[in-house]
C-alpha cells in the first residue's frame, strides 16, 4: 500500500480520535509564540513597553507556567481528553478575555501566565499524551495526524490576524478567539463521546519502556537520558519562539514590512506538514530514536541564513527550513518519550517534558529582548542560536544509540 492511501485509510478508520487531536493542536495556537507575538506592536504601544519590557513579562509569564505544568500535566493520567480538555479550553476562553479586557501593564504577566499555561502547555499536552497513549504501532502517523491542527493555525492565522487588524481592534479580535474556544468545546465532546477512561485503556493497551519496564515519572528523571534530551527539547522551543516573539522588529531591522515577512510563513508551515508527514510514516517504519539526532540539523542553517538574509528570499529559505525541522519536534520528541518509557504514566513523564519545554520558551524572548536593549543585534543573536542547535543535536548521537540497544533487548 502506498503511504498517501495508507494515511488516508488511518484516518479514515480513526477519525472521531484524530479530529479530537488536531482540534486541541489548533486550538493551542492562541496561546502559542507565533499567535501572540503577531499583536506585540499593539501591546507594546498600548502598555508603554520596551522590546526588552515586553520579553521581560513573556518571559515570567510563560516560567510560571512552566512550574505549574510540572504538577497539572500529571492529570492527563487521570482524566478522561473529553473532560480535560473541555476544562483546558474552557480556562483558554477565559484567558483570551483576560487579554481583550486588562488594561493594566501590572497584570500583563499574569495575561501571559494564563494563555501560556492553557495554551501552550496544557492543549499541547492533552493532545500529544491521548495520541500517545491511544495509538502503538501507529503512534507516529496520530502525533503527525494530530500536529496538522497546529501547522493549519500557523499557515492561517498570521496573515488572517495581520490583516483583521487593518480595521478591527486588537481587543475585539480576543473576544472573537473567546467565542470559537467555547464553540469548539461542543464540537470535542461530540467528537470524544465513546471515548475510554486513561486507566481503562493502559489496563489493556499499555506499551512498556526500555527493559521492558512501566517507567514512573521519578525513574525517568534519575535517567540520564531524560537530561540529554532537554538541551534539544529547549533550545528549539527558546530560539524558535524567540524568533517568532520578536518578528515584527526583526522586519523592521531587514527593512520589510510585517505583512511580507508574515506571507513567507505559510512556505514553512508547508514544508511542517510534508515533514510531519515524512517523520510519521518514519517513525512507525525505523523508530523515532534513531531519527532523533538528525532532526536539528536544519535549524542550523536556518538560523546562519536567518543572519545572513540580504533579501526576503533568504529568510523564506529559512523558514522552509524550520518547518522540515518542526516536523521532528511535533512528532519524534512525543513518540520518543513514550517509546523510552512507556505509556503507563506517559503524561506525568511528558509534563515534566512539556515544562520545561515552556521554560525554554519562556527563556528565548525574555534574553533576546535583553540583549536587543543592549545593543546586540538581533540577527547577530541567529549565529548564536545555531550554534546551541549543532551541540544539541551532537550531544544525542551516543545516547540514543544505547537507548536504541536497550529497547531492542526489550523486544
Amino acid at each position: 500500500m502506498s503511504q498517501p492511501t495508507g494515511y488516508l485509510r488511518f484516518i479514515r478508520e480513526n477519525l472521531p480520535f484524530l479530529g479530537a487531536g488536531a482540534l486541541l493542536s489548533f486550538l493551542s495556537s492562541f496561546g502559542q509564540t507565533f499567535f501572540i507575538s503577531i499583536f506585540g506592536g499593539e501591546i507594546r504601544e498600548a502598555y508603554g513597553l520596551t522590546n526588552g519590557d515586553w520579553g521581560l513579562i513573556y518571559m515570567i509569564g510563560t516560567g510560571a507556567s512552566a512550574i505549574i505544568m510540572v504538577f497539572a500535566g500529571g492529570l492527563a493520567d487521570r482524566f478522561r481528553v473529553r473532560t480535560l480538555g473541555i476544562v483546558v479550553i474552557l480556562m483558554l476562553a477565559s484567558a483570551c478575555l483576560f487579554m481583550a479586557f486588562n488594561a493594566v501593564a501590572a497584570l500583563l504577566p499574569f495575561v501571559i501566565f494564563a494563555l501560556r499555561f492553557t495554551g501552550q502547555g496544557m492543549t499541547t499536552h492533552v493532545a500529544t499524551v491521548a495520541m500517545s497513549r491511544w495509538f502503538i504501532a501507529t503512534r507516529g502517523r496520530a502525533l503527525a495526524v494530530a500536529a496538522f491542527g497546529f501547522m493549519i493555525g500557523e499557515a492561517t492565522l498570521p496573515l488572517t490576524m495581520v490583516w483583521l487588524k487593518s480595521f478591527i481592534d486588537w481587543r475585539t479580535l480576543w473576544v472573537g478567539f473567546a467565542v470559537f474556544c467555547v464553540l469548539a468545546c461542543f464540537v470535542l465532546y461530540r467528537l470524544l463521546r465513546l471515548e475510554r477512561t486513561p486507566q481503562s485503556m493502559a489496563n489493556a493497551t499499555q506499551s512498556t519502556g526500555m527493559y521492558g519496564k512501566h517507567w514512573t515519572r521519578r525513574d525517568a528523571l534519575r535517567h540520564p537520558l531524560f537530561w540529554v534530551m532537554i538541551p534539544a527539547v529547549m533550545s528549539f522551543s527558546g530560539f524558535g519562539t524567540a524568533f517568532w516573539f520578536h518578528q515584527a522588529h526583526f522586519a523592521e531591522i531587514k527593512g520589510w514590512s510585517h505583512l511580507a515577512l508574515v506571507s513567507v510563513f505559510p512556505l514553512g508551515t508547508l514544508a511542517l506538514s510534508l515533514s510531519t508527514i515524512g517523520y510519521g510514516w518514519a517513525i512507525d517504519r525505523v523508530g523515532a530514536v534513531r531519527l532523533l539526532p538528525f532532526y536539528l540539523i536544519p535549524l542550523i542553517a536556518a538560523f546562519v541564513l536567518h543572519w545572513y538574509a540580504p533579501s526576503l528570499v533568504w529568510t523564506a529559505l529559512a523558514v522552509i527550513l524550520m518547518g522540515m525541522a518542526g516536523g521532528g519536534q511535533s512528532t519524534l520528541l512525543n513518540a520518543c518519550w513514550a517509546e523510552f518509557y512507556g505509556t503507563k504514566h506517559i503524561g506525568s513523564i511528558k509534563s515534566a517534558a512539556a515544562a520545561l519545554m515552556v521554560l525554554g520558551s519562556a527563556i528565548g524572548p525574555g534574553l533576546s529582548g535583553w540583549l536587543i536593549d543592549r545593543g546586540v543585534g538581533f540577527e547577530v543573536q541567529q549565529l548564536g542560536y545555531a550554534a546551541v542547535f549543532a551541540c544539541a543535536a551532537l550531544i544525542l548521537i551516543v545516547p540514543t544509540r544505547n537507548a536504541h540497544r536497550a529497547l531492542a533487548a526489550a523486544a
